[in-house]
């Protein structure tokens, strides 16, 4: 007697083998038997009707952490058969939070969905898994721990190297995290504070995660003109420190680089017959989708967001800013000239919805400023107050399939959790 019989069904059954048509049998909350159950009887019974039945999804890379307390069943994910959603990426995490708790609220208040009301009253990774447990949960989660908001913890978002008590504390807090069930660390090298960081902090870190035998996953410091120097770096740390690496959201962006993922590949290929454990993982769609403060240059966001804002009613930085955006320097990823004003597409903006849905060439148009984009553009984001999050379209379609295609890469879904409404 089964609790659930699930009849008629293509199983899928996650080997990679072709499906079988059949049966499912279940007791107790676990699958007793995968094959044809004749007539035997069961409590419950589904007719798939000749729908596919398979594994749950792996989601392994996702921000819903970011709204887990509000939306507890994760809709968005679990309809689509996600079982299980690794969290906590691009470095940026609920948790641990500090003294510094306000400035990482506003931080990553893009990220939260708009409805999510929360008092932010926890510390530590441990503090914020046991509230996400007591609110309820709609399937598993493995929550990395972000090196940025690790740093924002300890230092804000002050820019210079830690110090070696700055060190110290940030490799208790990941020690701390990892012993309250964290699987691994996430960086984000292209926000603040992650682009901040130099890589001798990561090894640091890296340094903890060896004990643990935790993976490290890095949204790189360039996807851009320097991709291959990024994943490099990123190899490099794999061999140095002998952690897993998990390349995040593996693309080229811009036309100039399209490409490049032929190259990239075949170094991860040449770095795991060195032993190093490296893969990446890709999502499907030919856009990325990030806050609209990645558009800026990294010393605009020394400070936090207050400092941003500052920095944008300020004519002399301005200026500054210009220079940066027509004519980058240091190597940081300048996403306005890698895609242009008219493929970058606002989509939230709370400060000023009527934004949403529109390009940043369709506002500049609006402001009568095309003799002017980039003054236009910081007057858009004042008006935003920076708090907008955006897709810019760089990606080259027939190159993500031969990504998605490639037996080191995982599809990902890169997505905050949206509610049925």
């Amino acid at each position: 007697m089964y609790d659930l019989a699930i009849r008629n069904a293509w199983i899928y059954d996650g080997t990679g083998n072709p499906p079988v048509k059949g049966d499912v049998g279940i007791r107790e909350g676990k699958i007793s038997e995968v094959r044809h159950l004749g007539k035997e009887e069961a409590a419950s019974t589904v007719d798939a009707g000749g729908l596919v039945l398979c594994p749950g999804f792996i989601d392994l890379h996702n921000h819903l952490d970011m709204a887990v307390l509000g939306l507890p069943f994760m809709n968005s994910h679990t309809l689509q058969g996600v079982t299980t959603s690794v969290t906590g990426n691009c470095g940026l995490s609920m948790a641990p939070l500090a003294e510094t708790r306000e400035s990482a609220r506003k931080y990553l208040s893009p990220f939260i969905p708009t409805a999510i009301e929360s008092d932010w009253q926890w510390n530590s990774f441990g503090d914020f898994m046991q509230r996400v447990e007591d609110t309820g949960i709609g399937h598993n989660i493995a929550g990395l721990v972000g090196q940025g908001s690790i740093r924002i913890a300890v230092k804000g978002f002050d820019p210079s190297p830690a110090t070696e008590t700055e060190m110290q504390t940030m490799r208790n807090i990941l020690r701390a995290s990892l012993d309250e069930g964290a699987f691994g660390l996430s960086s984000g090298l292209i926000y603040p504070p992650g682009s901040f960081t130099p890589d001798w902090e990561l090894e640091e870190l890296a340094s903890v995660l060896t004990e643990y035998g935790a993976l490290y996953a890095t949204h790189m410091r360039n996807e851009g003109p320097m991709l291959i120097e990024s994943l490099e770096a990123a190899i490099e740390l794999g061999r140095k420190c002998r952690v897993p690496v998990e390349i995040s959201h593996h693309k080229s962006l811009g036309r100039y680089n399209w490409g490049k993922l032929h190259r990239t590949f075949r170094m991860m290929e040449l770095a795991r017959e060195e032993g190093i454990d490296v893969c990446c993982d890709i999502y499907p769609y030919i856009a990325g989708s990030t806050t609209i403060n990645a558009l800026l240059p990294p010393f605009v966001l020394e400070g936090g967001l207050e400092n941003a804002l500052r920095c944008l009613a300020d004519p002399a930085v301005r200026e500054k800013m210009k220079r940066q955006l027509q004519h980058p320097e240091g190597g940081w990823e300048n996403l306005i000239a890698i895609c242009g004003f008219d493929k970058i597409l606002i989509c939230s903006s709370p400060e000023r919805p009527e934004f949403q849905g529109k390009t940043l060439k369709e506002l500049i148009g609006e402001c009568a400023r095309e003799d002017n984009p980039y003054d236009a553009f910081f007057d858009i984001l004042s008006d935003m107050r920076c708090n907008a999050t955006m897709a810019p379209f760089a990606i080259d379609e027939d190159e993500m399939i031969y990504g998605l295609k490639h037996p080191l890469s995982s599809v990902i879904s890169d997505a905050w959790g949206t509610s049925p409404e």
